[in-house]
Order: C-alpha cells, then structure tokens, then sequence
C-alpha cells in the first residue's frame, strides 16, 4: 500500500511540475522561422578555443586542445590541419591578427608570432616569472600586442614580444574567462563563479564586485556599446547599465523548461543577440532581450557550443566541443528578418 501511495506522489509532483512550467512564459521558447547556422565538422576531437581572421577575410585561424591549429582560405567553409612543433599536450587558447600580423598564447607557457598571415610561426620565450599561464592575445598594431594570464596579469609589447610591460601591479586570482571591450577594459569571472572584477587602461589593480545573487556566475562581457551582460548558473541572464556598472536589470531565464546552462553571448547587432550552452542549445532575441526563441534545427547537434564570435553582422563562428564549428550564413536569412 505504502509503495502505491509513493507511486502516486511521484505521478502528482510531475504533473504539477508539467502544469506550473507550461504556464510560465517562456516555458518553451517558439521556433526561429530559418536557421542561418551551417554544421561543419573539422578534422579533429579538440575543444575550440578561438578563431582569428587575418587583413584577408578568406584566411582565418582556428585553435584548441591538444595543440590544435586550422587553417581556412575559403572565408571558413572549410579548414586544414596545420603542424607546428609544439607538445602534442599543448592548449591553444587565444589567436589574433592585425593584418598580416599574427599571435597566438597557449598552455604551458606558449607565445607564437607571425608576420606573414600564419605562413609561419616563431616561438617567443616567456619569463619563467610569468604570473600563471598565457590565456588571451590581442593584436594592437605592428609589434604590438596585450596577453593576459589565466590569474589576470595583463602585459604589453611594442616591440614584437621581445619585452612586455605590466598593466596591473597585482594579477586577480586564477580565473574561469576573461572578456575584453573593444576600448581595452576587462572584466573578469572568478574560479568558483563567486566574484567579479572589473580594470580599465591607466587603473593599477582590478576592482572586484560581488555577484548579485547566489547563482554562480558562468561567464561575462561586453555590448558593443561598452555595457555589461552576465549569465548565471541555472540558465540565468542579466544586462547591465551603460552608466553604472554596480547596476543590474532584472534577472532574464530565456528558456525555463531547458537544464542546459547558458556558455556565451554576443551581439551581432545592436539589437540581435544570440546565446549559446550546452546540449545544442542556442537561442535568440532580436530586441535587445526582450523576447527570445530558439533554433531548433542545430538541437540534434551532441555539442556544447562554448564561444560565440562575430567579427562583423555577416560574419559569425560559434566553437563547440570535439571539433564541431557553426558559421553563421546571411544570405538563408529572410529579406523581412
């Protein structure tokens, strides 16, 4: 008697739970009408770190896991293997060109450069007094150049790497991702999720912040307009205020029904937003995160799509997992969308 009653409460709290979510708005997200999304599956298993594109927008750079390194001439259609002599153990995880000039940093303790689009590639040596581990690389100009740690020390090079100089007297603490603004700034998301912390040029230390809720954060960045977005834990969403940073709107669940927690965001205009996650998860509002729907056509993909980049409103790569990629295709897009 006593295991029919249990039997019972289970079937009660399911369909209670089942009842209360199809009432919440956003429930179930409606499906994007087209996907502008193409699979395309590169000649590897690595995690995808990052993608660059050199002065010609046909060549392009993709690194990861297990010193991978790929090629593209066709604008990203497809993509080759390419071999440097680096540990097979070697992490890849930031590539960045200002025309013909290129970087790349990785794990442990990688510097490479490259004047000549990624025809060839020179190791530069690093200080063994590095704080932590080379994480980000942005090209600023010729020779130059800004990497961070994964602790949060930034530096930088005029002259092609030979020396580096400390933006920030003390690095932040090890770190789970770091994002920049097209204007030098950075913020920060902690190991544990727990913090952030915020530096501007000409700043001596990082400013941290507390989170605004006891949702872990997962990630963090910029708008184009210089202002902040969050996610959090459990498929959370926040946009911060322009003139504000300590200000935050109220908290956004895109999609309520979905466990998959939301990886990364980006803008590929002011107005449209995409976000991906886990388990094919990618989702898309096309005013400024008021409403959202969902592409269901990349679902079947086994993935978690991990970093979102748009280098301009017609061009746009999400990296996954396992060597999956996903180019973004402007001309599937409906003349009214």
């Amino acid at each position: 008697m006593q295991s029919i009653v249990k039997f019972w409460k289970k079937i009660f709290i399911i369909l209670a739970a089942v009842i209360l979510c199809s009432g919440c708005k956003n429930a179930f997200l409606p499906a994007i009408s087209y996907n502008p999304w193409e699979v395309i599956q590169l000649p590897t298993q690595a995690k995808l770190f990052d993608i660059g594109f050199t002065g010609n927008q046909n060549h392009g750079w993709i690194v990861g896991g297990d010193a991978t390194l790929l090629e593209t001439t066709d604008g990203g259609e497809t993509w080759q293997p390419k071999s440097i002599d680096l540990n097979e153990k070697s992490r890849l995880t930031s590539v960045s060109f200002d025309g013909k000039e290129g970087w790349i940093v990785g794990e442990p303790s990688l510097l490479l450069h490259s004047d000549d689009e990624g025809e060839s590639w020179n190791r530069i040596p690093l200080s063994s007094k590095l704080p932590g581990a080379p994480n980000t690389i942005v090209a600023l100009g010729p020779n130059s150049a800004e990497m961070t740690t994964d602790v949060g020390a930034i530096y930088q090079t005029e002259d092609g790497g030979l020396h580096w100089r400390a933006q920030v007297e003390d690095a932040v603490g090890v770190i789970r991702n770091l994002s920049r603004s097209s204007d030098g700034k950075y913020i920060a998301v902690s190991a544990k999720g727990n913090f952030y912390s915020t530096w501007e040029p000409g700043e001596k230390s990082w400013t941290p912040h507390n989170r605004e809720n006891s949702r872990r954060l997962e990630n963090m960045g910029f708008a184009d307009d210089g202002s902040l977005w969050m996610l959090a834990r459990g498929g959370e969403l926040r946009f911060g205020d322009l003139e504000n940073i300590e200000e935050w709107g109220e908290p956004i669940n895109p999609e309520y029904a979905t466990s998959w927690g939301l990886l990364d965001l980006a803008y590929r205009t002011p107005d449209e937003i995409w976000v991906s996650g886990g388990s094919g998860n990618l989702l898309r509002s096309t005013d400024g995160g008021q409403t959202w729907e969902k592409d269901r056509e990349v679902e079947d993909v086994p993935e978690n799509f991990y970093k979102i980049v748009f280098f301009n409103p017609e061009t746009g790569f999400i990296l996954g997992q396992r060597g999956t990629v996903l180019k973004y295709n402007g001309s599937v897009v409906p003349e009214a969308a």
